[in-house]
């Protein structure tokens, strides 16, 4: 893709039991892949390196359930999952996701 963007965060999440704290405790939950996107400039540097540091301390992904099922799914910190598309669909131009997701962390 365009050579000003990079890639962030690229996981795997396997399955595994929920612990205390999660929707069902002990329960088993889908894990699933996971991937998101920032531009490689001065604001995009800063961000990856407080997201890795979220994600060092459990912070990136939660366990929701979906129709009985429990899943893992992106936490309340924002990602960029898409590389346009804009806000609405978790993509680039979005002039306000800097503010939003270090208001977050």
């Amino acid at each position: 893709r365009d050579a000003a963007f990079r890639l962030v965060c690229k996981m795997k999440c396997f399955l595994s039991c929920s612990k205390v704290g999660d929707p069902r405790p002990g329960q088993p939950y889908k894990g699933g892949n996971f991937c998101a996107f920032l531009p490689d400039n001065r604001e995009g540097q800063k961000t990856a390196v407080l997201l890795k540091k979220a994600f060092e301390q459990g912070l990136i992904f939660q366990i929701k359930s979906f129709n009985g099922e429990e899943r893992v799914t992106w936490g309340p910190i924002p990602h960029k999952t898409s590389w346009d598309g804009g806000k609405a669909r978790n993509g680039y131009p979005d002039a306000q996701y800097f503010r939003e997701v270090c208001t977050v962390l």
